[in-house]
């Protein structure tokens, strides 16, 4: 059951309650007993703990080009080293003049 904070308006008590998604929303105050609560809305925490999360798993901002530019890093790396090891793999006229 999700937790919600609520605050008076007319006494200024702020608390939380446990309640149902389908509850009705408190309207009186348990201090005042005036019809003054209103929900008060907080930003909840995620925290991702254990192996199974990646920076993958969530969707880039829109417009964020970040990932193309890693594919392109990626496939100028694989090129360079493609590059070197043909080279590595060509003897050198010392080699074959022996």
């Amino acid at each position: 059951m999700p937790v919600y904070t609520y605050r008076c308006e007319a006494c200024g008590i702020q608390f939380e309650r446990h309640q149902s998604f389908t509850d009705t929303p408190l309207k009186t105050c348990p201090e005042c007993r005036k019809k003054a609560l209103k929900k008060v809305i907080t930003p909840t925490k995620i925290i991702f703990k254990g192996s199974g999360f990646y920076a993958t798993d969530h969707k880039s901002p829109s417009g964020d080009t970040s990932s193309a530019k890693k594919a392109e890093k990626a496939e100028k790396a694989e090129k360079k080293e493609s590059a070197s090891a043909s080279t590595e793999s060509k003897p050198s006229k010392s080699e074959s003049s022996e």
